[in-house]
């Protein structure tokens, strides 16, 4: 169970200086919520257990709620999101793998985290590891670029079915996708569910659901 250390909400409401971002923030606030209340098997007393389940922010340059739920689950005191992007603060404007308890990867330069979430879920499955699942969030405008298509494409072809991204439409893509996003990735042998990116009911069912032999994706909508 999460540690609780008050409402989500006010824990997201302590971190502020970052107007610019601040969207980013609070279109993915409830999928994070969802996935460290009820989806995630990660112990914050034990971040690095080779059998905890990987979530990689790749949509990290606006990483508010990704620190707002990680304190609430008590992977670092609550008091750091009161120094949020000050010069001795260790939560940045982008999230560091090497000062932040809990953060897999550092993130924040769009088009990275899939491809690297692709190639955690390949090397648990080299290392026979069938337990943990992988999941990664991103932003509808990060599939602008090539990386990703590469990622998802191969994904697909090797049945990496402990991978689950979370895709966040927001309408902020310059390009678009016939179809809409879920078709993109369904043309490359993924599961697909659409639902509103706002439902923590809707977001559990799809992100607790398997699919073996597929990767799956769980397109959020929030416009």
């Amino acid at each position: 169970m999460p540690v609780d250390h008050g409402p989500a909400a006010e824990l997201l409401a302590r971190l502020d200086g970052d107007e610019k971002h601040e969207p980013s923030a609070s279109s993915t606030f409830a999928a994070l919520h969802v996935l460290y209340d009820r989806v995630l098997d990660v112990d914050p007393h034990d971040p690095t257990a080779p059998d905890r389940d990987r979530f990689l922010l790749s949509k990290g340059h606006g990483p508010q709620a990704y620190y707002a739920m990680l304190a609430r689950r008590g992977f670092f005191p609550v008091a750091w999101l009161d120094g949020f992007a000050a010069f001795d603060s260790p939560l940045g404007h982008h999230p560091d793998r090497t000062l932040i308890p809990g953060v897999e990867i550092s993130s924040g330069s769009l088009g990275h985290g899939l491809p690297l979430a692709v190639g955690v879920a390949l090397a648990l499955r080299a290392q026979g590891r069938t337990k943990p699942r992988v999941f990664c969030l991103i932003g509808d405008g990060e599939l602008d670029e090539g990386s990703n298509h590469e990622a998802i494409a191969f994904a697909g072809r090797v049945g990496l079915d402990a991978l689950t991204v979370i895709a966040i439409d927001n309408a902020s893509a310059t390009y678009g996708w016939p179809g809409g996003i879920a078709a993109r990735f369904g043309r490359e042998g993924w599961s697909t569910e659409t639902v509103d990116g706002r439902d923590h009911d809707a977001l559990e069912r799809a992100l607790t659901t398997r699919y073996p032999g597929q990767p799956n994706v769980v397109v959020g909508q929030v416009r």
